[in-house]
């Protein structure tokens, strides 16, 4: 039975991600300030991007938060209260995982802006793209994929490794849940951002795939079918039989590789 509590917090988690991705189809064209480095830019391009992981992720995240809120109260002080320290510790939570991807977009904007910078006249656009895709793809098999996909489909697992009460438990807790997610996740969100993939469209497909991920026992799999269609996507494209202009957002990356070239 769900509780008036845990009922709040969905509801929380899921109006925030509608009205996320209702500001996202609004601030869709955020990629086209890609190789720009004024402070402006760079504050749009997280700003959109946090709205974007907030859109993406918090469905995902029900489960672990919805844990989170429970054990911390338990594990709390009985108060009658209507301001109980732990519903304040529980968006503290939520609010350090999102700063996690926060940071993730401010590092991939940067990152991937030097990389374009430095790679535009030395290598063929078709072999950086198809590696990102072949990387991307690879990394869906890995151990540390496995490892960090375990702790985000296992909430009571996280919790038992990484349990610590108080503000500062909830603060450090929703680091490492972040990183956890962070570790399961980066491959979708750098194809995001180095393809350009940052329309609805995209973002709700690696969206339901994070979803699927995460609320199924056997998540794995669908990583697995994702990545097996990376690979071929990346194998393609480097072979010329995919033109990699066809997996690149036109609208917003166009408009990117030109600003970097003049």
């Amino acid at each position: 039975m769900v509780n008036r509590t845990q009922q709040v917090i969905i509801a929380s988690l899921f109006s925030v991600s509608a009205a996320s991705w209702l500001a996202s189809q609004v601030f869709q064209t955020g990629m086209t300030v890609m190789g720009r480095y004024d402070p402006l830019s760079v504050l749009f391009f997280v700003a959109i991007w946090t709205v974007g992981m907030a859109a993406m992720m918090f469905p995902a995240i029900t489960p672990m938060v919805l844990l989170y809120n429970r054990m911390a109260n338990s594990s709390g002080s009985q108060t009658t209260s209507l301001e109980r320290p732990y519903h304040f510790r529980t968006i503290l939570f939520v609010g350090c995982y999102l700063v996690v991807w926060s940071l993730t977009g401010l590092t991939l904007f940067l990152g991937w802006s030097a990389i374009m910078n430095g790679a535009m006249d030395i290598l063929e656009l078709r072999y950086l793209y198809g590696a990102v895709l072949i990387i991307a793809g690879i990394y869906q098999f890995s151990s540390l994929k496995t490892k960090c996909l375990g702790y985000c489909e296992s909430p009571l697992s996280f919790f038992m490794r990484r349990w610590k009460s108080g503000t500062a438990g909830a603060i450090r807790m929703g680091v490492y849940h972040g990183l956890y997610c962070l570790g399961c996740c980066w491959p979708y969100f750098l194809l995001m951002v180095a393809l350009g993939w940052m329309n609805l469209l995209w973002m709700a497909l690696f969206a339901a795939i994070i979803f699927g991920e995460k609320i199924w026992s056997k998540g794995i799999w669908i990583a697995r079918v994702a990545g097996v269609g990376l690979l071929l996507a990346g194998i393609l494209v480097a072979a010329q039989v995919i033109p990699f202009s066809a997996v690149v957002e036109n609208a917003g990356m166009e408009d990117t590789m030109t600003s970097m070239k003049s």
